[in-house]
């Protein structure tokens, strides 16, 4: 029963934050959006003490639950193990290994050490929420909307309107490129050994293992029961049960409780500590200590080299040349989303899950590449070359499970500068072409862009920042291509923007119908 409990658990969580994900009409209520929240290392970013409580006293309990429960990356893991043994002709039996004590450790020690100095892309790279966040955003979210598309044509060839059509969404070869490594790191190491990123890379699975060893509830051998058959330790996909000592190492167990069913004995219990007997946890402990595995230690070395210099290789500056007399865009600072505050805060908070980057509506969220520097590598920015920030939206403050976006009232984003707006005078059609324009003033919520008598009866605009939000209307609408004519500036820490008044307009009395 509680492996079959284990398992709908499971199959629940992992359906439910995966259409969280992928949900691009808001099907799912609010209410789903807790499930983010209970993610460890996203909660331990936001100080969020009574989860981390609760995280804690559940290990604590019952051990390492939350890989086999909550972990949207372990459950993927499981999947791709039942599937290996769906395909194989002959079902994988797995078998004790040494744990790699010393490689754990020091990831673990890698990705504190780096984050305390400022550089939090190791622990973005290896949170195992973010990176299946990345996964559901950049590669299952397009063939999920490509089976929309699909459908929608089917149906409304029986006039059926149901769906509808929406736009497939690609964020750069780089994101792509990032979370299809990772998939398949992750699941050649899944299909092939079950467990091994868990107990090998993973830091929240090294942190949670430690905690796991001191447990109330544990997986234990009875001795007297036992015949050695292997049948615990073969389906053990941590490979954490020595049948030959009869000893488990309850770092690396997720209490997947695998080896209790396929016991014909019975003689596999999950008991308190206290029930269980001296000499099972006296062999558990003597298995500490371990040799180091080379291997997987290059491995990681290379993996951690390629994500520096990856996105280094493909973010070279190019030198830009004017294209047909226009003058290129020099944005200096990033623009960062509502809610970021500081950019040092921002950035130190944010894990790079992209649940923002997949619930913007306007799809203004773009993971970013070296603009924030290598501490910000896939982090959002705002761009606005596929829309713009609604005026009245605060979704991606509300769902950022991190706190890097701190929540905004409507009221309150109205009143938050994320940019300021640069006017480009040479490139305006107005200036260039002397024909009327002005697109970027209808589309500017705030009156930032006004338009100003000219030439004869050619308005042109005039900027005014102090009031500008930086929602980026003016520059998705501007008609200049290459170049836009205006563009919005960002902020190192976002301002509070001044109030604007509406223009007073005179009431005009018509005669007649007004034609």
């Amino acid at each position: 029963m509680l492996r079959k409990l284990r398992i709908g658990l499971a199959i629940v969580a992992i359906i439910v934050l995966t259409f969280f994900f992928l949900d691009f009409s808001n099907l799912l209520p609010e209410s789903v959006q807790s499930i983010t929240k209970i993610q460890l290392v996203p909660a331990l970013l936001s100080l969020s003490l009574g989860i981390l409580l609760l995280l804690l006293l559940l290990t604590l309990v019952f051990g390492r639950v939350y890989c086999s429960i909550i972990c949207p990356l372990g459950i993927y893991q499981d999947v791709v193990a039942r599937l290996a043994n769906l395909f194989r002709k002959k079902k994988l039996r797995h078998k004790f290994r040494k744990a790699k004590t010393i490689l754990r450790w020091s990831v673990l020690s890698l990705v504190i050490i780096t984050y305390i100095s400022g550089l939090g892309l190791v622990l973005d790279l290896l949170d195992p929420y973010s990176m299946y966040g990345r996964l559901a955003v950049h590669l299952f979210k397009p063939v999920y909307m490509a089976a929309n598309n699909g459908l929608e044509h089917l149906f409304t060839a029986f006039n059926n309107y149901t769906f509808y059509k929406v736009d497939i969404h690609f964020w750069g070869w780089v994101s792509f490129g990032l979370a299809f490594a990772s998939l398949l790191v992750v699941s050649v190491l899944a299909w092939r050994y079950g467990r091994s990123w868990c107990n090998t890379i993973c830091p929240v699975g090294t942190v949670l293992g430690f905690l796991s060893k001191y447990s109330i509830f544990r997986l234990s051998i009875d001795h007297e029961r036992c015949n050695q058959c292997g049948l615990c330790s073969f389906n053990c996909k941590a490979s954490c049960i020595d049948n030959k000592s009869e000893s488990i190492d309850y770092s690396r167990c997720v209490s997947c409780f695998n080896c209790m069913e396929s016991c014909n004995k019975k003689a596999v219990q999950y008991l308190p500590f206290w029930k269980i007997k001296k000499t099972d946890t006296a062999k558990a402990i003597s298995k500490a200590t371990i040799k180091t595995d080379t291997s997987k230690r290059q491995f990681l070395s290379v993996l951690m080299l390629s994500g520096f210099l990856l996105p280094k290789a493909v973010a070279a500056n190019f030198n830009q040349e004017l294209v047909n007399g226009l003058r290129p865009l020099k944005r200096t600072i990033p623009l960062m989303p509502p809610g970021a505050g500081d950019r040092k805060r921002f950035n130190s908070l944010c894990t790079s899950c992209h649940l923002c980057v997949s619930k913007c509506p306007g799809n203004v969220l773009q993971p970013s590449l070296l603009e924030y520097g290598t501490e910000g590598l896939m982090q959002p920015q705002m761009l606005f070359d596929k829309g713009f920030c609604n005026y009245d939206c605060t979704l991606c403050t509300e769902v950022c499970p991190s706190g890097a976006l701190q929540t905004l009232t409507k009221k309150e984003k109205h009143h938050t500068q994320m940019g300021r707006v640069v006017f480009v005078l040479e490139n305006c059609i107005v200036y260039r072409n002397e024909t009327h324009c002005g697109a970027c003033s209808e589309h500017c919520p705030t009156q930032a862009l006004r338009m100003v008598p000219y030439k004869g009866n050619l308005t042109i605009p005039e900027p005014h920042p102090d009031i500008c939000i930086g929602c980026g209307g003016c520059e998705f609408i501007c008609p200049v291509v290459p170049y836009k004519a205006v563009y919005v500036e960002g902020h190192e820490i976002q301002q509070p923007a001044k109030a604007f008044e509406d223009e007073e307009r005179e009431e005009v009395v018509l005669d007649d119908f007004g034609f």
